[in-house]
């Protein structure tokens, strides 16, 4: 009689795992469809764009179809020299993000953790950040000429506030009894900055690395295109003066792209090393 009920315990079992199997084999599909919608709509854009230009329904001069660019995108690399651009204006958006990180976070902890330090910063900041950085870039290229340092001014200019800003707001959720049970286990000032403080502000500061990571890139270009002697928004600048649409699409294609690898990179950066940071 025992064995009754341990077969009939089996036969209500096997639903419950079949019931599971095919929620699990949904997924799967699901994303393929996804997928899958995503590139058939990205082709059908690229078939009716090819189509209007072919047709004449568009003039080339408006708009290069996907076989022109491809098409110009060697002429670039070898009659241009597009690694050599692309090189400058990846390193000068980098290099400016970089130093902005640092000056941002540093000067956002101070603000941070000292109140008095933030009353008499705060006004000045705001009213720089409310400075359009665009109409200033001229006067920029009065000050700093048209070189490198300029470029990498103007993406460090761009990218300095919000990681100011971001991290004070991240300093914010810091719950004061970790910081008091860190005062009484002997724990130095920065100790508990690494320790504490920083780990707690990583949501905000992240939140500000995913938006600069595209935004450096656009700096560098907006600084380019104003005035400089290489970089991608030099040879747009050379491009549009002679009405060739093909290498202007091939480079906004080509600066797209890198600026995507950038945001994966960040993104698999705070995945990898910085939340584990935050957990230790």
């Amino acid at each position: 009689m025992s064995s009754v009920p341990s077969r009939l315990h089996a036969v209500r079992a096997v639903p419950a795992i079949e019931a599971g199997g095919p929620a699990r084999a949904r997924r799967i599909p699901a994303a393929v469809l996804i997928v899958s919608g995503q590139v058939a709509l990205l082709a059908a854009i690229l078939f009716y764009v090819q189509f209007l230009v072919d047709s004449g329904t568009v003039k080339p001069i408006y708009l290069a179809s996907p076989t022109q660019v491809l098409e110009a995108f060697p002429r670039l690399v070898v009659e241009e020299g597009l690694v050599r651009h692309l090189l400058t204006t990846l390193s000068e958006a980098l290099l400016g993000l970089a130093i902005a990180f640092v000056a941002g976070i540093a000067t956002g902890v101070v603000m941070g953790l000292l109140p008095a330090v933030h009353r008499f910063l705060n006004p000045f900041l705001v009213a720089l950040m409310a400075i359009p950085k665009v109409a200033i870039i001229p006067l920029l290229t009065l000050y700093l000429g048209i070189g490198y340092a300029h470029k990498v001014f103007i993406v460090f200019l761009f990218g300095y506030f919000i990681f100011v800003f971001n991290t004070i707001a991240g300093i914010r959720q810091v719950q004061e009894n970790h910081l008091k049970v860190a005062r009484v286990l002997g724990a130095t000032p920065a100790q508990r900055i690494f320790k504490i403080v920083l780990p707690s502000a990583i949501p905000a500061i992240m939140a500000a690395v995913r938006v600069e990571a595209v935004m450096c890139v656009v700096a560098a270009l907006l600084a380019e295109i104003v005035a400089s002697k290489a970089g991608i928004g030099n040879l747009l600048n050379r491009a549009t003066g002679v009405y060739d649409t093909a290498a202007v699409f091939a480079l906004v294609a080509t600066i797209t792209v890198f600026a995507l690898l950038i945001i994966f990179v960040v993104e698999q950066l705070e995945k990898r090393v910085l939340l584990r940071w935050k957990h230790v």
